[in-house]
């Protein structure tokens, strides 16, 4: 087994730990729903390697149509009170940060002693911080995993949908949408001006990511159908600068977007803000900005 295997196993075993919680929470309003969703997720992460593809194909289904008809909840975690809360913050003070910490650091110095994926040093680093911070705390397991139960349900469906997106970028571009943008975009825009293409280029990327919330799937469907052939091929940009700008044009997209649920939607559940897209507002004028900059860059850059 591979690290990356192993790391899919220990998730998928965590998340099922959070079904059973949530099975065995007689105050949580929707527990059966909420917990077959998350048993659901557990098991496609831990064994979904191995299971046939209809099989995973309908246990996404199955997760949409949980989803879609509002089983997911809110339960009773064992929370600390406010006040206790606030006395063990004043305790600790910065040492709070420490399992923080722990994560990039210890994702770092993997990844450089061994050379390995950073994604496995991300996992063991995360596995680490969770043993320092139950020291730290002095609490037991059970409650840094009702902790993660907790935030499991605050980010609800949305903890899928990358996976979900990442997995339609790739039949996009196995189904040939790459190139149909293309005909479409030269039926369009004037292919023999370089600033035309650019344009079309990295709003393209933009556009696209705002589409599907994930920059890396636009990157292949928008660099396949115009940036490779109108910007690279057709007028010699340099490939890896079109490239790392085209990608930072398709985050730009990423900061507008309530599809990108990761970087928007989330962090607007786990701050409890009553505006759930009051980050995206917050995100558009920088993005817009600094589409413009890497437009402007490109143009200076790569040709």
């Amino acid at each position: 087994m591979s690290g990356i295997d192993a790391l899919y196993l220990i998730t998928g075993f965590a998340v099922m730990v959070f079904a059973l919680l949530t099975l065995t929470d007689r105050d949580h309003p929707r527990r059966l729903g909420t917990s077959a969703f998350w048993m659901i997720f557990g098991i496609s992460l831990a064994f979904g390697q191995w299971l046939p593809n209809v099989v995973v194909g309908l246990a996404m289904l199955a997760m949409a149509l949980l989803a879609a008809t509002g089983q997911l909840g809110f339960g009773n975690y064992g929370q600390l009170s406010d006040e206790a809360r606030q006395q063990r913050r004043q305790r600790l003070g910065s040492r709070l940060f420490i399992p923080a910490l722990v994560i990039p650091i210890g994702t770092f110095l993997y990844t450089l002693t061994t050379g390995q994926s950073a994604l496995v040093g991300l996992g063991l680093a995360t596995v680490l911080a969770f043993a320092v911070a139950l020291l730290l705390l002095r609490e037991r397991p059970g409650t840094g995993m009702q902790e993660g139960r907790r935030l499991a349900d605050a980010i609800g469906w949305a903890a899928i949908l990358p996976q979900f997106l990442a997995a339609l970028g790739l039949l996009f571009d196995q189904a040939g949408v790459g190139q149909t943008i293309a005909g479409l975009v030269s039926s369009v825009v004037p292919d023999t001006s370089l600033i035309a293409c650019v344009i079309a280029y990295c709003v393209g990327m933009a556009v696209f990511t705002m589409l599907m919330g994930n920059g890396f799937a636009a990157f292949a469907v928008i660099t396949s159908g115009i940036g490779y052939p109108l910007v690279i091929a057709l007028h010699g940009g340099n490939p890896a600068i079109v490239g790392v700008l085209g990608m930072l044009s398709g985050y730009c997209g990423t900061l507008m977007t309530p599809m990108a649920a990761n970087f928007n939607i989330v962090p607007a559940a786990l701050l409890e803000l009553d505006d759930r897209y009051h980050i995206i507002r917050a995100q558009i004028i920088p993005a817009l900005v600094m589409l413009m900059a890497n437009i402007s860059l490109m143009l200076l850059l790569a040709f």
